[in-house]
């Protein structure tokens, strides 16, 4: 099919009332793993790699394999830089070809998110890029090494934020967290169906590892339609990898990047199953 922008694909779940899973990646077999799920469910997907992963997975490395494996894929796929930490590392994501990007500046004061945003739209405007921002806290960090705590969107505020952007998706915080749960969180669906009403934007709800089967189903029923998922492939990966390198006899690197790509595909499906609401 085509590499295509977020946005596209956005709109195609909205008609369709479904998610459109954004699966981090981190190396060559996780991309080959979530594509080759996608591709086995007909399902459009967004490759993404948030910038704390950069320092072990190069942006000079990793874009234009991204880049390359959405047009290369048998389904539309958007490669999406999650949770931009400078201006000049969105710009450089932009330049290898990725068409969304996200400044992450939920931690900033709500004048401030709303400058650098509006910042960041007019550059990727130039590219014909989708823009993401984020919006209240979630809890947790992209590697994990922090928790500045959670504090769920305000839809009025939302409502603002929007208008004034010019934003294409919205992250939101209704008790989501990046990284392991220690349980299931209790997600608050009645700020979510607020923000919903408020905005009439594409929502994305971040830290999706460990979220309830039925819960991504309700959120998505009531307006998330960007879902991203991390730690579970990750740790689907390790797994499999490690169920690999436990069995009997000589030990090879080509089964074991096959082990690799396949616990990122499992994961990979199993979500896009969920997202697709069957």
């Amino acid at each position: 099919m085509a590499l295509v922008t977020m946005k596209e694909l956005l709109r195609q779940a909205d008609r369709e009332n479904r998610g459109c899973g954004a699966f981090s990646v981190g190396n060559m077999e996780m991309v080959k793993g979530a594509i080759s799920a996608a591709e086995e469910m007909n399902t459009p997907i967004i490759l993404q790699i948030a910038e704390v992963r950069l320092n072990y997975s190069p942006l000079s490395l990793m874009g234009p394999m991204m880049v390359e494996a959405a047009r290369q894929a048998k389904v539309d796929v958007a490669v999406h830089m999650d949770h931009g930490l400078t201006f000049e590392t969105i710009k450089e994501a932009l330049e290898y070809g990725f068409t969304s990007v996200m400044l992450d500046a939920s931690r900033d004061s709500f004048e401030d998110n709303i400058a650098k945003t509006k910042e960041v739209v007019a550059m990727a405007k130039e590219y014909g890029a989708t823009v993401e921002a984020e919006l209240g806290l979630v809890g947790g960090s992209e590697d994990g090494k922090s928790d500045h705590g959670i504090r769920c969107t305000d839809p009025k505020d939302a409502k603002i934020f929007c208008e004034q952007t010019g934003v294409d998706a919205l992250a939101v915080a209704i008790g989501n967290a990046h990284g392991d749960y220690p349980v299931a969180p209790k997600l608050e669906f009645g700020v979510l169906e607020q923000i919903r009403q408020e905005t009439n934007m594409p929502l994305v709800l971040h830290g999706g590892s460990g979220i309830t089967d039925d819960d991504f189903r309700k959120a998505i029923s009531l307006g998330i339609r960007k879902v991203n998922i991390a730690t579970a492939s990750f740790k689907s990966l390790t797994k499999q990898a490690e169920e690999y390198l436990s069995t009997e006899g000589a030990h090879n690197y080509f089964d074991l990047n096959a082990a690799m790509v396949l616990g990122t595909y499992k994961n990979v499906k199993h979500h896009i199953e969920v997202f697709n609401c069957k």
